[in-house]
């Protein structure tokens, strides 16, 4: 999902550049009829919007003295970015978001474009004391922030992707021959899917990134030559080295979900089925399943074995389904057609999903479209990933159409989450353990 836009990449008909040799095996593929060994547990979550957490904080840290202000609801439906919140370890926070200023004037004397100051504060738990700060300047209104399980996290600006700690020191890691539209890792962190906009030619100076060459240059996101070179380019790298992997040119920026042994693409089957398609770095495919869907699914790994699959209900709705990856499903639930724009959050461990959505007042199509006066708020839910039961749900306030203000520490144990003027913290009961076959690398 970058800028706002969803599309399921088909690069199996793309030569890759480069492919790196890799010591597992994939699996066999799965019988389809025997991809459930026990009968799906399935609930319906209910349609209303909810005015309580179900479990009280047990910690409140005020943001309006950290320098936060809500943003108008001018911003909502531009799925801009405006803050971000993350957990360095249990008991530290880092909590971006933009900080308004003076704009920079650019050469001819105009405002700087999409330049805005970003604040970053690292705060301690349960103090709430601010052990770092910094003020950011990037240039554009799309997601910036991903955090790493070791306490790092990459920043993303322009053409330039950085690493920062938890002393907000920034440091270069890998620039692009154009601006970075989006970025997504694996959940080992070992790899990073990057899309960027590299018009043709795109010749890589010193120390930037490998680009397509011109007989991968005319690849679609269907495989067909569109008689034009598309100006998006997507890569696979490897997160220590920065190495390509593969790459290709596309038509549009993508959503490619990846574990540690390939990528997942969604292939249609006959009437609403759709297949899960894994396609293996190493060569050759597998279908993991099967699911019914009125349109595309949106597939992300919570672990390197299980897979959270969004799917469109008959009614307008979404259908969560939790599979993993030898095929059998572990739970699913009903999403009402009025909790619209998911945002899914995953603790470091695999071991709990939060899915985040905004509640509308009426059921969205083309033909009924809405404005921010029929948005009721956001709230956020909170699954066991093993079982589907809900461990928590709570509103999210200010409503941030494109997330970022809700996280999930690294034992799954502890969430936090922007409302009513202040990070919360809930404090939870340990999550159950994943069920053999669908647990995170080293479990």
């Amino acid at each position: 999902m970058g800028l706002g836009v969803r599309a399921c990449l088909s690069l199996a008909s793309a030569a890759p550049l480069a492919v790196a040799v890799f010591a597992q095996q994939p699996p066999a593929a799965p019988d389809p009829s025997q991809t459930r060994t026990h009968p799906l547990k399935e609930r319906v979550i209910p349609d209303h919007f909810p005015a309580q957490p179900t479990v009280a904080p047990t910690l409140s840290i005020p943001v309006e003295p950290l320098g936060f202000s809500p943003p108008g609801p001018i911003y909502l439906g531009a799925r801009n970015t405006l803050a971000s919140l993350d957990f360095i370890g249990e008991d530290k926070l880092l909590f971006t978001f933009r900080f308004p200023g003076l704009l920079h004037r650019d050469a001819s004397g105009g405002a700087g474009g999409e330049e805005r100051q970003i604040r970053a504060l690292v705060l301690s738990l349960p103090s709430g004391s601010v052990e770092a700060e910094a003020t950011w300047t990037l240039h554009d209104r799309t997601r910036y922030l991903w955090m790493l399980h070791d306490g790092r996290f990459l920043l993303r600006d322009r053409n330039n992707l950085l690493v920062g700690d938890a002393s907000l020191t920034l440091r270069p890691f890998l620039q692009f021959p154009g601006p970075l539209l989006w970025l997504e890792l694996d959940p080992s962190q070992q790899y990073m899917v990057a899309d960027s906009y590299e018009p043709p030619p795109a010749t890589p100076l010193p120390g930037e990134v490998q680009s397509p060459s011109t007989a991968s240059a005319a690849m679609t996101t269907d495989g067909e030559d569109s008689g034009s070179t598309p100006d998006t380019v997507v890569r696979i790298l490897r997160r220590d080295t920065g190495k390509v992997m593969l790459v290709s040119r596309v038509r549009t920026t993508v959503h490619l979900p990846i574990n540690s042994l390939g990528y997942l693409e969604n292939l249609r089957g006959q009437r609403w089925q759709w297949l899960l398609s894994m396609s293996y770095f190493r060569g050759g495919s597998a279908t993991l399943g099967r699911v019914d869907s009125s349109c595309d699914l949106t597939n992300h790994f919570v672990t390197d074995q299980l897979v959270l699959v969004t799917a469109c209900a008959e009614d307008g709705g979404d259908r969560i389904v939790a599979m993993t990856t030898d095929g059998r499903q572990l739970w699913a639930d009903q999403i009402p057609s009025v909790a619209i724009w998911p945002e899914i959050v995953v603790s470091p461990n695999g071991l709990r999903i939060g899915r985040e959505t905004l509640g509308v007042n009426h059921t969205v199509n083309a033909y009924d479209p809405i404005d921010s006066d029929d948005i009721k708020g956001q709230w956020l839910t909170v699954y066991d990933a093993a079982t589907g039961d809900m461990a928590l749900e709570t509103p999210v306030s200010p409503a941030l159409d494109s997330g970022g203000n809700a996280a999930i520490s690294p034992s799954g144990r502890r969430v936090a989450v922007l409302n009513a003027g202040a990070i919360q913290i809930f404090d939870l009961a340990a999550p159950p353990p994943l069920p053999a076959g669908a647990q995170a690398s080293g479990q």
